[in-house]
């Protein structure tokens, strides 16, 4: 069966930080978006290249039933990869179109505590979830980004501490010494004090990062189950998206 093509309109585009565009998304078109009941909903935009279409994987950020408009956050390094300059250019009128969405993840109500940990790429899933977490909802969220002018506001449960990190550089030219296991995040997860009770876990960013340094750490050493952690790379650094997928069939494999 062929997967549904959803085409939106852009309305507006709003610059959110240096590096941060969000691209809000509408009529004509949104009846054909159908909302997924995740947090980490994620859509495969469709873009031109040099005549080939090219998919590049982006999380729904927010989704405004009653203004019947959508919003994707895109990273961007100036003229750098495909979405990131197409969304720094993007007009009212211009059209897009994507499959999905898709998801995996939302919080679970019988969770104690939560663990959120993300980059930039992982930010408005992370966000999401954020906003979905009842009033009560107890735990710690940790966002690395380039330095304070790459903060956002995040609205949170007030039981949920937010932690900037920063690693002072946009992820794109970080030296070797904030990258990896050396990452700013790395070292703010593994400080954060161990609750007791069952964890959730959502952990998305960089794959060396996230994958090699933050999944052993939390499925090995702090034990939390398979069921209770979303533990994913969303990008690789210095593979484009195709490369990146090639890369993580290859990890499925060998850890099969």
């Amino acid at each position: 069966m062929a997967r549904r093509i959803t085409t939106l309109t852009v309305r507006r585009t709003e610059r959110l930080t240096d590096h941060l565009v969000r691209v809000v998304l509408g009529d004509p078109g949104f009846d054909d978006f159908e909302p997924v009941e995740f947090t980490d909903g994620y859509v495969k935009l469709h873009f031109d290249v040099a005549g080939e279409t090219v998919l590049r994987t982006y999380t729904v950020s927010v989704v405004d039933p009653v203004a019947r408009e959508i919003a994707i956050d895109f990273v961007v390094h100036g003229d750098t990869g495909v979405a990131g300059p197409w969304a720094s250019s993007a007009a009212a009128g211009q059209q897009l179109s994507f499959f999905g969405p898709a998801g995996a993840y939302a919080p679970r109500a019988d969770a104690e505590w939560h663990l959120l940990a993300a980059d930039e790429t992982g930010l408005p899933a992370l966000a999401a979830a954020l906003r979905a977490m009842p009033g009560d909802a107890r735990g710690v969220a940790v966002i690395e980004v380039a330095g304070p002018g790459e903060e956002v506001p995040i609205a949170a449960p007030v039981g949920i501490d937010v932690q900037w990190v920063h690693r002072g550089a946009t992820a794109d030219v970080a030296p070797a010494d904030v990258v990896g296991g050396d990452a700013p995040l790395v070292t703010a997860v593994r400080a954060i004090d161990w609750r007791p009770g069952p964890v959730q876990v959502f952990v998305h960013g960089e794959a060396e990062t996230v994958m090699h340094h933050l999944r052993p750490y939390l499925r090995r050493e702090r034990g939390v189950p398979a069921e209770w952690a979303s533990i994913s790379g969303y990008w690789r650094r210095g593979r484009s998206e195709e490369g990146f997928r090639t890369w993580k069939r290859e990890l499925a494999a060998a850890e099969a």
